[in-house]
């Protein structure tokens, strides 16, 4: 059986997607992983099964799975990559300009923009309220400190290390973030860096380091881990900068990732670092992230697609 895919991606971070709108396709963990294996696969940071929604203000539902085979929640640049695979296939029309997606996390509603071709080339999506309450994030710890708008979260959980003790903000944008920022990588052992005579986020050790805290008991549904640090604070009135790599929960680390630019920037906000809007560099390219007085945090960026073709199933 062919199974026709296009390869598309979100500042780098790369998804297979498949039209599964007839659900007549069912792919067991091994199967994915053979998909998502750079080597002898297609390569990729997941797969994504566009199939129909039983919300009837959803254009569909996207089935996103870690290329470990785990079901994910939500992801901010996958979700942007089914924007385009529905706008850029016919299944959206082009000039409505927006959809909603349906997720695990929820419907989350789309704007987007098109080239000269017709083709979706960025999207801002409602990515919603961030979760802070430690339970539904979920995170193991009691909250330390309290949002403007009342709510308790987890500020500063200290988690001890085979590289020092860092600092923890913890938030969910559908699935759970752990946020640490770094504002002095010379104090870090020199085994946290890939080249230990430039310290920086750049030669920052992700993998390894990122690994550890992923599956650290803290986190009972583990965490994507965010490694940032604050490039220009920003104010509510101008864009503040961030930079963030990130070890992705079921992926490893990854070019970008959506949610956690979302949940980054509400971090940085929270504990007053930056405003509301932020301009977050990712080793893929840049996201605009607002965190709305009414609450929602918005997510603007760029989709592309690489190359299409067919697998064996």
């Amino acid at each position: 059986m062919l199974i026709e895919f296009q390869k598309m991606n979100g500042l780098g971070n790369d998804f297979v997607m498949i039209d599964d709108r007839g659900e007549a396709l069912e792919l067991a963990p091994d199967a994915v992983a053979r998909l998502c294996d750079r080597h002898f696969g297609i390569g990729a940071d997941g797969v994504i099964l566009v199939r129909p929604s039983k919300r009837p203000e959803c254009a569909a539902y996207m089935h996103y799975i870690n290329s470990d085979g785990t079901l994910a929640q939500m992801c901010g640049n996958g979700v942007r990559c089914f924007a385009k695979f529905l706008v850029d296939n016919g299944i959206v029309d082009a000039e409505a300009g927006e959809l909603t997606a349906d997720t695990l996390a929820g419907p989350k509603p789309i704007r987007f923009t098109t080239d000269d071709r017709g083709m979706l080339a960025n999207a801002t999506v409602d990515m919603g309220a961030p979760i802070l309450d430690p339970s539904q994030v979920p995170v193991d710890a009691a909250p330390d400190a309290q949002a403007p708008q009342g709510a308790p979260f987890v500020s500063k959980l200290s988690i001890d290390s085979p590289w020092g003790t860092f600092r923890f903000t913890c938030v969910s944008m559908g699935n759970p973030h752990a946020v640490t920022f770094i504002d002095d990588f010379e104090t870090l052992p020199d085994d946290a860096f890939t080249d230990p005579s430039r310290k920086g986020l750049d030669t920052f050790d992700v993998h390894k380091v990122g690994r550890f805290f992923e599956g650290h008991e803290r986190f009972p549904e583990k965490a994507n881990v965010e490694f940032a640090t604050v490039d220009r604070p920003g104010t509510d009135e101008q864009e503040g900068a961030l930079s963030m790599r990130v070890y992705e929960r079921g992926c490893a680390e990854t070019l970008a990732c959506g949610t956690g630019t979302c949940a980054t920037s509400v971090a940085a906000c929270l504990l007053g670092l930056s405003g509301r809007s932020n301009l977050v560099h990712l080793r893929g390219g840049d996201l605009h992230i607002r965190w709305s007085e009414g609450g929602s945090v918005f997510m603007t960026g760029p989709a592309a697609t690489a190359f299409a073709g067919t697998f064996e199933h």
